[in-house]
């Protein structure tokens, strides 16, 4: 469908011809087409990503199980070893204090590393770009 500037144009007709009715009809259709774009350009990214994501998050699931799994049974065998030559509890407590140190490393890290993430940057950059667009540079 066009409009009638449109098919002025088409058919050779100036555009200082039409009506400013005709215009800014053609400016606000243009401008609407321009936002419904960049609406689905945000969708499509924002799809994109957050499949990236969920896949990255299952595959960080196993991963954290499976390493789980052999943390829970090497901390097990470090308390044993430890107990050979300190008391049980003495050793449990060597064994809790190592994760703790552990743990609060990587919370810094991911933390550090969680600020990093950027989202939408194709969308952020494109809406930047419509007030310009509107003012013809």
């Amino acid at each position: 469908m066009t409009t009638p500037s449109r098919e002025r144009q088409a058919l050779g007709v100036e555009v200082s011809q039409s009506s400013i009715g005709d215009l800014l009809g053609e400016v606000t259709h243009d401008l609407s087409t321009l936002m419904r774009q960049e609406v689905e350009l945000a969708k499509a990214e924002l799809r994109q990503e957050a499949s990236k994501a969920g896949k990255a998050a299952g595959m960080f699931g196993g991963a954290a199980l499976a390493g789980y799994m052999v943390l829970l049974f090497l901390s097990f065998a470090l308390w044993w070893g430890l107990a050979n030559v300190m008391d049980q509890g003495w050793a449990a407590l060597i064994v809790a204090m190592l994760w703790a140190v552990i743990g609060a490393v990587l919370y810094a890290v991911a933390r550090n590393n969680a600020r990093e993430v950027r989202g939408l940057r194709q969308t952020a950059e494109t809406v930047r770009e419509v007030p310009d667009a509107l003012k013809g540079r």
